[in-house]
Order: structure tokens, then C-alpha cells, then sequence
């Protein structure tokens, strides 16, 4: 299986316009397109204008197949009109090779990821609306000497586990295939309050601290900082591990489907 996270900066105020573009042009063209399995849009929950567009294919091939048919420019193009006003400002070539400094505004940025099947087995996750299902996304760098261990963890340990958990839908397990070691932690929740009682009640570290001595250095230094308290803090104040080193982002399922049965 093959998974792409498209991530775009999303006008919080056009969510709904863009839900039902999603779902009646987006939805239908992927329904169409070979080897696509589930096409879902989810808004983060700690920064709004943080929209993803997920997919799971049935390979790598396929994927590509649609991105270089045009089919993906065709959609982003349709998309354009809910995305973020906000510009970055570059310095740029113009095209008489004059260097320009002046807004650009940002183009949706494509993760691709090879994913293993998921926890509860099937091919895709069921169809969803706005508040039906929720998405947690676990991002780590590991250590590449140690990423045959971190795999065989989580397939003895993590998914175990995870399939004990009240309300966890499914759980995906999906390498980066750039070759930066990268892994997401991919889980699907049937409520808000089932996804954060399993963070608070600890069972999210107990089954994080079985791999995360397999984490990269980097990662593991930056989590050791958020375990410190700032200097000068009252009661329980951390630093907070803002890279994609290591990070849990929770996202709002706006609408999804399953595309194949």
C-alpha cells in the first residue's frame, strides 16, 4: 500500500465551501483514477489553516501514474480557492533573471509514504463527516541502524496494543520514501474524547517508550529538553518539541470515503 499527505495552508473560514468541493468534485475524480483506495480531508485541531488531503493507493506506481497524468494539478487548481491568503515572502527570479524579493503564495507540499496494512485489516477506512472520526498523526526520525527493530516493535508490541484501545478505528504504519527515515504513526479515532483519553491515561508513552530508544539522536536530545522545566517556571511548565523530529498532531476528520470495497 501507498499513502500521500498533501498539505496545504487552508482558509479556516472557507472549510465547509471546501468540504463540499471536496465532495463532489474531489471524491469522485479519485474514485475514478486506478488503485485509489480512500481519499479523506482533515483540518488540524491546533492550527486551522493546517488542512491535509489524504490518500491510500494500492502502490507507489499508481500514485505516480495519477500525479503525472495531470489529474493532481487539475484538483489543486479547484482547491486554490479555499487556501490561505497568507504569502511567504522569498527572494526569487523573474523572468528576465532579475532577483525579486515579493509574496509567494505557498503550494501544497506532497508527502509520499509506503504503509503497511492497517491494524484492523481491510484496505481502506470507512467513509466519514465532519466530527465522525478523528486523526492522529505521529511523526519520528529513527536511528537507520535501528529501523528493523522499531518495525518488529511495533508489529509484536504497538499494534497489540493499539487494538486493545477503546475507540482507535485503525492504525497505519507508514515509511517515508525519500529515504530520510521518517515514520508516521498513523491512528483513526471514532471520537475526540476516546483519542485523548488514551494520551492521558499513559498509555500513549508506555507504548511510545518501547521504541523510542530507537529514535534518532536528535529526536531523542529534543524530547529530553521538553521533559525540562523552563528556568523560572511555576509547577509543571516544559519546553515544548515543536520539530518533525518527533510531534503528535491531532487532526478533525471533515469528510472522507472509501473508494474501493
Amino acid at each position: 500500500m501507498f499513502m500521500r499527505l498533501v498539505q496545504m495552508r487552508v482558509n479556516p473560514d472557507k472549510i465547509f465551501e471546501f468540504e463540499r468541493v471536496y465532495e463532489q468534485v474531489i471524491i469522485p475524480s479519485l474514485q475514478r483514477t486506478a488503485g485509489c483506495l480512500y481519499a479523506g480531508l482533515v483540518q488540524s485541531l491546533e492550527e486551522q489553516n493546517d488542512g491535509i488531503s489524504l490518500t491510500i493507493w494500492n502502490s507507489q506506481a499508481e500514485a505516480l501514474a495519477y500525479e503525472s497524468s495531470g489529474k493532481y494539478a487539475e484538483l489543486v487548481d479547484a482547491s486554490r480557492p479555499f487556501f490561505s491568503d497568507a504569502s511567504e515572502w522569498r527572494v526569487q527570479l523573474s523572468d528576465d533573471l532579475r532577483l525579486e524579493f515579493g509574496p509567494v503564495t505557498p503550494e501544497p507540499v506532497v508527502k509520499s509514504y509506503a504503509a503497511e496494512a492497517p491494524v484492523h485489516g481491510g484496505t481502506a477506512l470507512p467513509s466519514g463527516r465532519a466530527g465522525s472520526m478523528y486523526v492522529r498523526i505521529f511523526s519520528m526520525k529513527i536511528n537507520p541502524e535501528k529501523l528493523q527493530e522499531f518495525i518488529d516493535i511495533y508489529h509484536r508490541e504497538i499494534i497489540p496494543g493499539l487494538r486493545l484501545v477503546e475507540g482507535c478505528l485503525d492504525a497505519y504504519l507508514a515509511e517515508g520514501v525519500k529515504g530520510d527515515n521518517e515514520l508516521l504513526s498513523i491512528t483513526f479515532w471514532s471520537s475526540l474524547e476516546k483519542a485523548r483519553i488514551y494520551e492521558e491515561s499513559g498509555e500513549f508513552d508506555n507504548l511510545k517508550q518501547k521504541v523510542q530508544h530507537t529514535f534518532s539522536n536528535l529526536a531523542l536530545w529534543k524530547m529530553g529538553l521538553d521533559e525540562v522545566p523552563l528556568p523560572g517556571a511555576q509547577g509543571i511548565a516544559k519546553r515544548a518539541v515543536t520539530s518533525d523530529d518527533v510531534a503528535v498532531r491531532t487532526y478533525s476528520m471533515i469528510v472522507g470515503k472509501a473508494l474501493k470495497e
